[in-house]
């Protein structure tokens, strides 16, 4: 509900900008702040560590044969204790199809991972494994007349993520294979059905937000 609501009020703002149709995705993008970046520098895919930018941000690459990594830094208030923020770093890289209406799914390898800082918590700072199926249900690019090319990704609920602008044409990606060694379960599988929406069966299908569906998915047209 509360996304769909940010995204109707979003409309009108971004109809003022140039659209661009279909989007381009291919490249490297990332938030405002410009301090996150995919590829090397931020995340060590091989001993699971991460190397901290300097102020938080996200940052998504696409390249045109359909490999993607995603890179998160961002920190999570407690309204009960103030003083409870927790801080998480996040790296994902795997494969995505594109429905015929722009929808993204994307498929991870197995090989990504987090860490979360929670001074509150029983075990403060810990690194686990992060693999989820994760689903744009929007894609809107324009240029902005300052800042050049823009990206809006909305979840499938409609939330938006951070706005992102274009950092470089050519994706700054990690090698897009699995990167150490993992036991990986059987990848959940993507259907392109006969009216073009893209089926994901039998997989914990999530948005950036939580849980969509752990049977299955269908992003209709």
């Amino acid at each position: 509900m509360f996304g769909t609501l940010v995204y109707t009020l979003l409309v009108p703002i971004l109809a003022a900008q140039a659209q661009i149709s279909p989007p381009n995705l291919v490249g490297t993008w990332t938030s405002q702040s410009r301090a996150v970046s995919t590829g090397p520098g931020f995340a060590n895919p091989a001993n699971m560590t991460f190397e901290y930018p300097k102020n938080t941000g996200v940052s998504y690459s696409f390249t045109d044969d359909n490999h993607y990594e995603i890179a998160r830094y961002r920190f999570k208030g407690n309204g009960s204790e103030p003083n409870c923020i927790t801080g998480i770093m996040q790296w994902v890289h795997g494969t995505y199809e594109q429905a015929a209406n722009g929808s993204l799914v994307m498929t991870p390898f197995g090989d990504g991972y987090q860490q979360i800082q929670d001074p509150c918590a029983a075990q403060s700072n810990f690194i686990e494994s992060y693999n989820f199926t994760e689903v744009i249900s929007i894609v809107r690019q324009f240029r902005d007349a300052t800042q050049g090319l823009k990206l809006h990704l909305f979840e499938f609920d409609g939330t938006p993520v951070a706005p992102l602008f274009l950092l470089s044409e050519t994706p700054t990606m990690l090698p897009t294979r699995l990167l150490r060694n993992v036991t990986t379960g059987a990848s959940p599988a993507i259907e392109r059905r006969t009216n073009g929406a893209l089926h994901v069966a039998g997989a914990d299908v999530r948005t950036i937000g939580g849980i969509v569906g752990a049977a299955a998915l269908t992003l209709l047209l």
